[in-house]
C-alpha cells in the first residue's frame, strides 16, 4: 500500500512539475511575443517619421527655421503651383498655419478645461448614483463621434450663427482688404474644437477621480472639511496626474484635427491681429493639419508636396513632444507624492 501511495505521489509531483514548466514556457513565449510586437511598433513609428522627414527634407534644407518663422503660405503655394519646372518655388513660410493652430487650440482649451473638469466633478461627486452611469455613457459616446460630424454641425449651426449675430455689412466693408468675414473664422474653429475635446477631458478626469482611494475622502470629511473643500483640497490634487494627462491628450487631439477645422475655420493662412479688436476672433485661419487636407489636391507639384510633408513633420514633432510631456508630468507628480 505504501509503495502504491508513493508512486501516486511521485506521479502527481511529476505532473505538477510538467504543468509548471509548461506554464513557464507559455509565459516566456508571451513575453517574447509582446517584446517583438513592441519592437515592430517602434520601428513602424521610426519608419513613418523618417519617411515624412525624407519627403520634406528639401523644404527644411532651403528654408531652415524660416519655414516656421515666415508667413505667406497661401501666396507661396500659388506661386509654386504655377512655377515652371525649370525654376521651381521652394520658399515657404508656415508661420500663419502655426499661429492658426496655436490660437484655435489655446482657445479650445480655455473653454474645454473648466467645462471638462467641472463636468467630471459633477459626475463623480455630485450626481446621484443612478445618473452617473448614464452620464458616463453619454460622455464616452460623444468622445467617439467622428470629427466630420462635428464639422457638419459647425458648418450648419455655428458658422451661420456667427455670421448673423457678430458680422455686419460695415465690418465686411472695413476689413475687405484684409480678409472676408463670412462666419468661417477662428471663433468657429475654437467652438467646434472645444466641443470635440471636452468629452476626452471629462472621460479621463472621471477615471482619475474614481481612482482616488475612498479613504482620502473619508479622512477629510472626518476632519471636518466640507464636501466641496474635500473635492478641491484632497480629491483633485490626488487625481491631478490623470487630469493633466487628459488635458494633454485633448490638446493633441486639437492640434491634429483637420477635417472639422477645414470646414469651419476659413481655410486661409491669416495671422489674427489683436489690433483689430473683437474682429480678431472672426479672422479666417488655417491650421497645419487643415492645410494638409485643403491643399492636398495640389500635391502633384513636387514643391507643394514637400511643403505639406513639412507641415506633417511639424505636427509629428508636436505630437511626440506632447506624449513625452505626459510621461514627464507623470514622473514629476509621482516624485512629488513620494512614489518611485
Amino acid at each position: 500500500m505504501d509503495i502504491v501511495n508513493n508512486q501516486k505521489m511521485l506521479t502527481a509531483s511529476r505532473s505538477e512539475k510538467n504543468r509548471v514548466r509548461l506554464s513557464q514556457v507559455r509565459d516566456r513565449i508571451c513575453e517574447a511575443g509582446v517584446l517583438v510586437l513592441t519592437a515592430i511598433s517602434a520601428l513602424i513609428i521610426v519608419f513613418i517619421f523618417l519617411f515624412i522627414l525624407n519627403r520634406a527634407w528639401e523644404i527644411f534644407k532651403v528654408n531652415g527655421l524660416g519655414f516656421i518663422l515666415n508667413k505667406g503660405f497661401d501666396q507661396q503655394l500659388s506661386n509654386a503651383y504655377y512655377a515652371s519646372a525649370e525654376s521651381p518655388q521652394w520658399i515657404f513660410g508656415a508661420l500663419g498655419l502655426l499661429i492658426g493652430t496655436l490660437t484655435t487650440t489655446l482657445g479650445a482649451l480655455i473653454i474645454a478645461i473648466p467645462m471638462g473638469l467641472g463636468t467630471a466633478i459633477v459626475i463623480t461627486e455630485l450626481a446621484p448614483s443612478w445618473m452617473k452611469t448614464f452620464l458616463q455613457s453619454v460622455v464616452r459616446l460623444l468622445a467617439s463621434i467622428p470629427s466630420i460630424v462635428f464639422g457638419l454641425l459647425g458648418l450648419m449651426i455655428i458658422v451661420p450663427f456667427i455670421l448673423n449675430n457678430f458680422v455686419n455689412v460695415d465690418m465686411q466693408i472695413k476689413y475687405i482688404n484684409f480678409f472676408q468675414l463670412t462666419g468661417h473664422s477662428m471663433l468657429a474653429g475654437v467652438i467646434v474644437l472645444s466641443i470635440m475635446i471636452t468629452p476626452i477631458i471629462i472621460a479621463l478626469s472621471v477615471d482619475a477621480i474614481n481612482a482616488v482611494p475612498k479613504k482620502f475622502k473619508e479622512a477629510s470629511l472626518a476632519l471636518g472639511l466640507s464636501h466641496w473643500r474635500t473635492i478641491v483640497k484632497v480629491i483633485l490634487p490626488a487625481a491631478k496626474s490623470g487630469i493633466i494627462a487628459g488635458i494633454i491628450l485633448g490638446t493633441g487631439r486639437a492640434i491634429g484635427e483637420a477635417i472639422a477645422l477645414s470646414m469651419v475655420s476659413g481655410g486661409v493662412g491669416n495671422i489674427p491681429n489683436p489690433a483689430h479688436g473683437p474682429v480678431f476672433f472672426l479672422t479666417p485661419v488655417l491650421t497645419l493639419a487643415s492645410a494638409i487636407v485643403n491643399k492636398s489636391e495640389a500635391m502633384s507639384t513636387p514643391t507643394i508636396e514637400a511643403a505639406l510633408f513639412a507641415c506633417g513633420v511639424v505636427l509629428l514633432i508636436t505630437s511626440t513632444t506632447l506624449s513625452l510631456l505626459t510621461k514627464i508630468v507623470e514622473i514629476i507628480v509621482k516624485r512629488g507624492e513620494g512614489i518611485e
